[in-house]
């Protein structure tokens, strides 16, 4: 069955290359993700196709998608999300962002793109397996708390017995998939800290608190959590990503916000590195005697690959003759956060990671203006996951 459904995909690829150039085009943020769910819904209406569809997931908008073979069986999830970025793209591709300030700067456009012509074929030859396939295709992976608990919260996952995501990588090499057992990707928490002095005058400090001294005294020390209060064997990352306290050079500012950002590959580092925080702005409170408000939001978790279901996944891909895939092998962890990582958390789940590096020009990485993906790669994911779904579900 899986070269059947092979020479089926190859002879579809030039439409996963034309869909993903038309949602390239015509990209949106989770916030008004209706036209992109619509385009996804209406895919697969009026095709014969034994699915059901459902949108307005939990006040977003995401298409679930079963395919039942009408045999008794497990029920694997496949999953693609589909939000773009608020980024300004700078690709000059023929067909770039058609939306200003916003583009598909993560590859979800070639995720979609490749799972509907998936699930279509997969659809279309349900009579060879047994069980169900259910199409997860999510919105808001890219904004907290992420689109994947409106999706559980919607019924996702009832019934499921494993979920698989795959994900382009511009800086991996093409040809390649990728694996990992375990920690796979950081979790991450984010904070916005005001902290509240008294202004006044540059000439005269000792009738003033100055704000800016107490921001900046924070931002070094939250650097000493990661080297005196972490694991040397766990990883994690504090990241003051804004320092609001632009004012006049002889005025003593009464007030800044910072921004920060906080990722770790374990639960126990990022709980650490949470409560380790507060106790600096608490302390920040009496040395300084300051006012602090601190907002602190921990979302996405560590995403973890359930390493029996992952390595599963691997030995049906390494077994598995896929035209362009040079190699399977397995991956370092890797510092962004997805929040694929709920799913994982409700049921074993393993995703993988499919390199999409151009070829003859020059390489961006993931939410840069001029992110791009090798267009070859979307069969390579089609073909990848349908080797995972047939041998999952396929009748022993």
């Amino acid at each position: 069955m899986k070269q059947e459904l092979f020479e089926k995909l190859r002879a579809k690829e030039d439409r996963m290359i034309e869909i993903r150039r038309y949602l390239h085009q015509h990209p949106e943020l989770s916030f008004k993700e209706a036209k992109t769910a619509k385009y996804i819904a209406d895919f697969y209406q009026n095709k014969g196709l034994d699915v059901t569809v459902e949108t307005d997931i939990n006040g977003e908008h995401g298409v679930i998608v079963e395919i039942d073979s009408g045999k008794p069986g497990k029920t694997l999830a496949i999953r693609a999300d589909f939000d773009a970025l608020p980024i300004h793209e700078e690709t000059e591709l023929p067909f770039a962002s058609e939306n200003p300030g916003v583009m598909h700067a993560c590859g979800h456009d070639g995720h979609t793109a490749y799972m509907l012509v998936l699930a279509e074929t997969l659809a279309e030859m349900k009579d060879q397996l047994a069980g169900k396939i259910r199409v997860l295709h999510q919105p808001a992976e890219e904004t907290p708390p992420g689109g994947a608990l409106g999706m559980i919260k919607a019924g996702c996952l009832e019934g499921v017995d494993n979920v698989v995501g795959i994900h382009v990588m511009s800086n991996f090499p093409f040809g390649k998939i990728f694996y990992k057992e375990g920690e796979v990707q950081t979790g991450r928490s984010f904070f916005k800290l005001t902290i509240k002095g008294t202004g006044g005058h540059g000439s005269s400090p000792h009738e003033a608190n100055d704000a800016i001294v107490a921001g900046s005294y924070f931002v070094t020390m939250a650097q000493t959590i990661i080297s005196r209060r972490i694991n040397p064997f766990d990883m994690g990352v504090v990241t003051i990503g804004s320092f609001d306290g632009k004012g006049s050079f002889n005025v003593i500012k009464d007030q800044v916000v910072l921004d920060g950002d906080v990722r770790a590959m374990t639960e126990r580092a990022r709980n650490t590195i949470g409560e380790e925080i507060h106790k600096l702005v608490k302390g920040l409170e009496v040395a300084y005697s300051v006012k602090c408000d601190l907002e602190y939001t921990t979302d996405y978790p560590v995403l973890y690959n359930d390493p029996a279901f992952t390595r599963q996944a691997a030995n049906i891909l390494q077994n598995t003759k896929i035209d362009r895939v040079t190699d399977v092998v397995e991956t370092a962890a890797i510092p962004p956060s997805e929040d694929f990582a709920y799913y994982a958390e409700k049921v074993p789940s393993s995703f993988i990671y499919v390199g999409a590096e151009v070829e003859d020009k020059a390489v961006y990485p993931h939410h840069h203006p001029k992110f791009d993906i090798n267009e070859k790669s979307l069969l390579i994911c089609a073909e990848a996951m349908g080797a995972i779904v047939v041998d999952y579900l396929t009748e022993a």
